[in-house]
């Protein structure tokens, strides 16, 4: 027994071929109607198929010769799978997903074809399945890239409202707004978008520390005499500061110092500076002009630190600036220090101003008093940035020898970000 299947797109075509390849003597044993599984079986037609068979000794040649009638043919044999190559690979793997893409694929045309109801009458080109499917893929992705969207709108709303917070608080402590934006701008390039406030907080403190940087203070040279000139405009308690860090030197760190002053202008100067230096116990020269300095000298070599107070210069008065720099000049400069001393309480226009014309005097340290008088301290981070000078001293009162400390740079940030 010869057993065969033959498929074609409909029973009389499938038959016929079964006829032509065994010939009149073949016995049709099954006929089935196949419907193509998998995710393109949309793409692909419903197709019959025929299980023909015929007797291994009735000759092939008359193959015209009618079926005997009544003949009862032998029983059919199990029908064998379907060839393997049937199904591919893509299309196993693209069956775990017909669950999911029926939920979508609700077109009628296809509905009818799954259904069966209409399968004859029912065309559907594959363009347009292709097509709903892209459509379908197509919303799918604009929808999570919409909800993206929205996470990363969140994220950055956030973030810039802290940022405005923040750049507020700067602006009203007075902070340059060009500082502003430089320290804001840079926290935005390097802290993430989905970062808690007070992450963002401590990213701009400790930026603002490091900008600030370390306080520099005064410190005796071994084997040599160091001198230390304070510069300053009138008025802003330069001879009051030289008293306070005198007392701290020769109080608590028992140094041998000595006192100059070069400010005989005031009267009132050299007999307060005088009262203090009898009250410590250390020497006072008073020197009338740059050449005098050469002769206290040699007395003065002989103490660690010696503080040379002088007279309040007008930045506008260039004579007054040019007696000042010859005044520092006759010390050299591998044996002198020089420090701005400066009113936390003075405009920031004059602050500038005032930074820029003694910058030409000499390089200096910055010494910021009256800092208790103030509720804004935005001029000591502007005027450090502006100059490049670093910060020493703060004094917050008239008390001597207390009110005055090493900057502390972490409370002054502290306090711009209140």
């Amino acid at each position: 027994m010869i057993i065969k299947k033959f498929k074609a797109e409909t029973e009389k075509d499938a038959i016929l071929l079964a006829k032509e390849e065994l010939g009149g003597d073949a016995v049709v044993m099954n006929i089935k109607t196949t419907t193509p599984k998998g995710f393109f079986r949309f793409l692909r037609k419903p197709y019959v198929e025929v299980t023909a068979a015929i007797d291994e000794n009735i000759e092939s040649k008359p193959k015209t010769e009618p079926v005997t009638e009544g003949a009862v043919p032998k029983p059919a044999l199990k029908p064998v799978p379907p060839v393997a190559n049937e199904v591919s690979a893509i299309e196993k793997k693209l069956n775990d997903l017909q669950g999911l893409l029926e939920k979508q694929l609700n077109d009628s045309k296809i509905k009818e074809i799954r259904d069966g109801s209409k399968a004859a009458e029912a065309v559907v080109k594959p363009s347009e399945i292709i097509g709903d499917f892209s459509d379908s893929l197509e919303a799918d992705a604009h929808a999570e890239a919409t909800q993206a969207d929205k996470n990363q709108d969140k994220k950055e709303s956030k973030l810039n409202a802290c940022m405005q917070l923040i750049y507020k608080q700067l602006l009203s402590n007075e902070v340059d707004e060009k500082y502003v934006n430089e320290i804001t701008g840079e926290i935005e390039n390097s802290i993430k978008k989905d970062a808690q406030l007070d992450r963002i907080l401590g990213a701009v403190y400790q930026k603002l520390v490091l900008k600030l940087g370390q306080p520099s203070l005064i410190e005796a040279a071994p084997g040599k005499t160091k001198y230390v000139f304070f510069l300053g405009p009138t008025g802003v308690g330069k001879t009051t500061t030289i008293a306070k860090i005198a007392s701290s030197f020769k109080i608590k760190e028992k140094r041998n110092i000595g006192l100059l002053t070069a400010d005989t202008y005031r009267i009132a100067a050299v007999e307060q500076l005088r009262t203090y230096a009898n009250i410590l116990g250390i020497p006072l020269s008073v020197v009338y002009s740059a050449s005098e300095i050469q002769e206290a000298r040699k007395d003065l070599d002989r103490y660690e630190i010696v503080l040379v107070d002088t007279a309040g210069r007008s930045d506008k008065n260039i004579e007054q600036i040019d007696e000042l720099k010859r005044l520092i000049s006759a010390v050299p400069e591998e044996d002198r220090e020089v420090y701005l001393v400066l009113s936390a309480t003075t405009k920031y226009g004059d602050l500038m101003r005032i930074a820029e014309t003694y910058k030409e005097v000499a390089d200096y340290k910055l010494i910021f008093t009256k800092v208790d008088e103030t509720g804004t301290i935005g001029n000591i981070y502007n005027i450090l940035m502006q100059t490049g000078a670093s910060l020493s001293y703060v004094t917050f009162g008239q008390n001597v020898p207390d009110d005055i400390s090493a900057a502390d740079t972490q409370a002054i940030a502290k306090q711009l970000l209140s």
